[in-house]
């Protein structure tokens, strides 16, 4: 059973660790374009480390695709305020029929993802649900139809619909990652041109200057002391399953976290 608790910002606090993938802003000068980019390797760490704390598998597709999501949502939230809490969920059809689900801030340093295969509606065409939560505001939605393609050409689509400008996503392999947005008057031409060789090169073919540099981890702050409150919620009568099996099994939506609470919990 899936909580439903995907719709409100994390309330925690980031805490202290040791390795942090840092996500470098710089801005490119002549060109007027932002240049994202990061090493992921720590998070991707924390991401596996998550999966075999709750005896959880992605098969090779969704993990793959997940982890670029992961990388490029971060990469995006550095483009942005601090104080926003931002969700991307994906229903797409390829590389195989699939649900994603990405989300965090840097209010609190982290984001979150999870693949889904079970259970998905097979859409008429692949679309993402990008939501953008500031506190004190109506939450912002964008629905955008997505192109039957890959994670780098999503995060692009988005940018054209939703952010109306050109953006674009680069995998530079050995868990490297770049996301390069148009800025007024930027050098469309050259942006549109740029290959990942040109990414990887481009402090020594441009003039950039470093603007800040944001952390992250991979970090939920699901707890069962958060979850029980909303499975009783619910007012389902859970006691057949209780008395029958001894617990009841919830799923966090954004992690994917099992718990399992037992009668006595409930009490």
């Amino acid at each position: 059973m899936d909580v439903a608790m995907a719709d409100s910002t994390p309330d925690q606090q980031p805490n202290a660790v040791e390795e942090q993938t840092k996500v470098q802003a710089l801005y490119v000068r002549g060109r007027n374009c932002l240049l994202l980019r990061a090493d992921f390797s720590p998070l991707f760490v924390d991401y596996y480390l998550h999966l075999m704390q709750h005896g959880l598998r992605n098969e090779e597709t969704e993990d793959t695709v997940l982890k670029k999501l992961l990388a490029y949502f971060t990469l995006h939230l550095v483009s942005r305020p601090w104080q926003e809490y931002h969700a991307w969920t994906f229903n797409v059809r390829t590389p195989r029929l699939a649900n994603y689900f990405v989300s965090g801030s840097s209010m609190t340093e982290d984001v979150v993802g999870r693949a889904f295969r079970e259970d998905v509606r097979e859409p008429e065409q692949s679309m993402l649900f990008a939501q953008n939560i500031v506190r004190g505001k109506e939450p912002q939605t964008s629905v955008i139809p997505l192109p039957e393609s890959d994670a780098e050409s999503w995060v692009q689509t988005y940018y054209r619909q939703s952010e109306q400008r050109i953006a674009r996503a680069f995998d530079l392999g050995n868990d490297h990652f770049a996301l390069i947005t148009a800025q007024p008057d930027a050098d469309h031409d050259w942006l549109t041109e740029l290959t990942a060789e040109d990414v990887r090169c481009i402090d020594t073919t441009e003039q950039v200057k470093v603007l800040e540099t944001r952390r992250f981890v991979f970090r939920c702050g699901c707890t069962v002391e958060k979850i029980l409150p909303v499975v009783q919620a619910m007012k389902h009568d859970f006691a057949d399953i209780l008395s029958e099996q001894g617990y009841l099994e919830a799923s966090c939506p954004r992690c994917g976290a099992l718990y399992r609470l037992t009668a006595d919990m409930f009490q």
